[in-house]
């Protein structure tokens, strides 16, 4: 079963996306990865601290047990394969910022992909929760997704927002989904999961290391189209996330604060630098397009199935950036036919153009 190589992989530290879609590429599938020999992993591209850590890994690691444990569990494994995989983060994969497995308890849903990252400090001050309550509160009772990572603070707020609005609300965590971080968030935990998702990228067993951070934001600002920073230090991780967010081409909102503040230091400097400053739920939902997500629901489930054409060119792409000439070519289509498929295929969020005629497999 492929899917508890994906696990197994997870499990094996030094290697990331990168890592992954070389073996892919090497060797077709994680399961020929997973047996291969020293000198196979060593062609396909894993330096010599990766190579250690996965030949120290699999002796002691009992994949096919390990998947029956998440089942037991019931926690759910995405995988770059699967079709329910994020959309917004699989269109990241061309930049290593997809990771190849998802840990899940809750549920994704179609509406999911109009969603809103809102990040800030975990020392809160009155006029920050006053802020996150009512901006996030506005933003979620128009239909949007809140994301944050349920960390003390705006995290926590958002997320809370978010439930009292009857909205959809998803936390990523730095951890295995067998330690919810912070520990006082369980009952958080329990309430996101019935309204939504609790996710992560790493397996089970992994602690909230200070090196998990960076990757959990890059995700977590990955599964959103725009950001929100409410209240942030000049060193707040809620700016990495920011950072991260710019580098995956998504919009990044500041809300301005008290200038003699130091949890407006960040956010000010944000929007002196470009960010869209927030006073409104509108000042997002206008520059996002998402004052219309249930026009736009209602018009992505008013597609058409695929045709065969249309699955035709589906088969041909994949996660990696394809030229549309590569496309005519493996496909045997005229030019003009595959252009015009492939127009569909990102109508539909099955494609997305990541360069001048280059396209990449969405799902």
């Amino acid at each position: 079963m492929e899917r508890q190589y994906w696990v197994g992989f997870s499990y094996v530290k030094g290697i990331g996306p990168t890592r992954v879609r070389q073996l892919l590429a090497y060797f077709g599938s994680l399961e020929e990865a997973w047996h291969a020999g020293r000198d196979a992993l060593q062609e396909a591209g894993l330096d010599k601290r990766a190579l250690k850590s996965l030949l120290e890994t699999r002796p002691r690691l009992n994949t096919a047990g390990e998947l029956a444990r998440l089942d037991k569990l019931g926690i759910a494994v995405l995988t770059w394969e699967d079709e329910d995989y994020p959309p917004l983060l699989a269109e990241l994969r061309a930049i290593d910022h997809a990771p190849p497995v998802i840990y899940m308890r809750g549920t994704l849903t179609q509406r999911d992909q109009w969603a809103l990252a809102v990040v800030g400090t975990r020392r809160i001050s009155a006029y920050g929760r006053q802020v996150t309550r009512t901006l996030v509160g506005d933003i979620a009772r128009g239909g949007v997704t809140v994301i944050s990572g349920m960390a003390k603070g705006i995290d926590a707020e958002a997320h809370q927002a978010a439930l009292e609005a009857g909205a959809r609300t998803i936390a990523v965590l730095p951890c295995g989904m067998d330690t919810i971080y912070p520990p006082e968030h369980r009952g958080l935990a329990t309430q996101i999961v019935q309204q939504g998702a609790v996710l992560t990228q790493f397996p089970l067993g992994t602690k909230p290391e200070a090196g998990n951070f960076p990757p959990r934001n890059r995700t977590l600002s990955g599964l959103a189209r725009g950001v929100l920073v409410i209240e942030a230090g000049h060193k707040s991780g809620a700016l990495i996330t920011a950072n991260h967010a710019l580098e995956q081409g998504r919009e990044v909102f500041a809300v301005p604060g008290n200038i003699t503040m130091r949890n407006s230091d960040g956010t000010n400097r944000l929007i002196r630098d470009g960010a869209h400053p927030v006073t409104e739920a509108h000042d997002v939902l206008e520059v996002l397009d998402m004052d219309r997500v249930e026009q736009h629901i209602s018009a992505q489930q008013a597609l058409p199935p695929m045709s065969d054409i249309e699955q035709t060119i589906n088969d041909v792409l994949s996660f990696e950036p394809t030229h549309v000439d590569e496309i005519v070519q493996a496909s045997g289509l005229p030019t003009n036919q595959v252009t015009s498929t492939l127009t569909m295929l990102v109508l539909k969020g099955l494609a997305q153009e990541v360069d001048t005629m280059v396209y990449v497999k969405t799902r």
